[in-house]
């Protein structure tokens, strides 16, 4: 089959914007709550509605991507987007950023779900893996820099930065003291771009493999038997439930406990908590070549403990190195626990990865629950909860037991290799 190298190019600008769009909420965080007087119940309500969305809608936008194809699916994804970017930024008013993030949290589940096998099929199955790991770097690099841009846009707004055309508008547009909403102005005119582009690109027919599709009633109540599933999509939901922890309170703690401006200290820590998760993503590719996958998460989360036990209780430096830190350390954990799942089941994985989707949902409920625990104590106690989830996450590299394990390169055949 011919390669569609256009299609493959859209989908990694499309993982670009997903990445750009979800992972904001870190650096956002502590202005939103100073400007609508949020409680930290009422500030973990915000990831709660973003990524509910995503285990509402992982399983649905399996069957609907069967039934409508790829191309109407991503037009109706990036126009969920721009709606909710778009109402919102036009009135900024607390219950519609509520609503708004739960539409484009929707918008970003369907796309999650269409572009993985659209860019197998674009890119050729033989290049798949190379092209994941690629959508996955683009992925982190959007991260990095979405935080980078909010900083950008809130410190010229609101020292009314003159010969710059577009901080100019923004200043008329966005209310006094909420120059952050101008996020919501750039997300509203890129996903409107991306339904432009996407309407003239044609796109190529996909013949979903079997762990690709959504999968039969049937096949979901056979799964839900096997308590591996259950305890699998937990640890999705941990993982989730973690990173989003970490880089969602993260600006608010640097803010809170060590007085760092969360308009560029906390913003740049969140980038680079992002950005050291792309590159520990890379190392991990490397390691999981080398070794069983097994060990590699067990060391990996044992350090990312290490790296959150130092940021929560450390010096002001030692917290500001030591959070954004621990993204490294988690950037081998989802795509481990996900192959480790996979693999310990023979069939239905269609249904199989459906479930695991769900178990994105971790990034709502983990937040609420670090928000409710902050109101009765503190932050920092709230944030305990990662331990939880982090010691759960470990236990996974311990009672594992796939039924195929990582095919892996000895350090010997390695060197001899070399030295050829």
């Amino acid at each position: 089959m011919k390669r569609n190298y256009l299609i493959v190019v859209l989908i990694l600008i499309t993982f670009f914007v997903i990445s750009f769009l979800t992972n904001i909420l870190g650096a956002l965080n502590p202005n939103v709550s100073s400007g609508y007087h949020l409680s930290e119940t009422q500030a973990g309500f915000l990831p709660f509605v973003f990524f509910i969305a995503y285990g509402i809608m992982s399983i649905p936008s399996g069957f609907l991507l069967e039934k409508w194809g790829g191309k109407r699916m991503m037009m109706l994804a990036f126009l969920l987007a721009f709606l909710g970017a778009f109402g919102f930024a036009l009135f900024p008013q607390f219950n519609i950023f509520m609503l708004s993030l739960f539409v484009i949290g929707t918008g970003m589940a369907v796309l999650q779900v269409v572009i993985n096998p659209l860019l197998r099929v674009a890119g050729g199955e033989e290049h798949y893996a190379f092209n994941s790991v690629l959508a996955q770097l683009i992925f982190g690099l959007a991260s990095f820099v979405s935080p980078l841009m909010y900083s950008y846009l809130v410190i010229n707004i609101d020292k009314g930065a003159v010969g710059k055309p577009f901080i100019g508008m923004m200043s008329k547009i966005v209310p006094p003291h909420f120059s952050w909403v101008s996020v919501y102005w750039v997300f509203a005119l890129l996903s409107l771009l991306m339904i432009l582009v996407i309407a003239t690109v044609k796109f190529p027919k996909v013949e979903l493999q079997e762990e690709e599709k959504a999968g039969s009633r049937a096949s979901y109540l056979e799964l839900f038997k096997n308590k591996y599933v259950i305890l699998y999509f937990l640890g999705i939901f941990a993982y989730v439930g973690t990173e989003q922890g970490i880089s969602y309170w993260m600006s608010k703690f640097l803010y809170i406990y060590h007085g760092f401006n969360p308009d560029t200290v906390g913003a740049s820590a969140v980038s680079y908590f992002w950005g050291l998760m792309t590159i520990g993503g890379a190392l991990g590719l490397v390691l999981l070549k080398l070794f069983d996958s097994k060990p590699v998460l067990r060391w990996f989360t044992i350090l990312a403990i290490v790296s959150l036990v130092i940021g929560l209780t450390g010096s002001p430096q030692l917290s500001l190195w030591a959070l954004p830190v621990s993204g490294f350390f988690l950037s081998v954990m989802y795509p481990v626990i996900v192959s480790l799942g996979l693999n310990s089941v023979a069939k239905h994985h269609g249904s199989f990865a459906g479930i695991l989707m769900t178990g994105i949902a971790g990034g709502a409920i983990i937040q609420l629950l670090i928000g409710g625990i902050s109101d009765f104590t503190s932050l920092r106690t709230g944030m305990l909860i990662l331990f939880v989830t982090l010691g759960y996450i470990l236990s996974i590299s311990f009672w594992a037991k796939p039924i195929v394990n990582n095919k892996t390169i000895s350090l010997k055949t390695l060197l001899k290799v070399g030295t050829k």
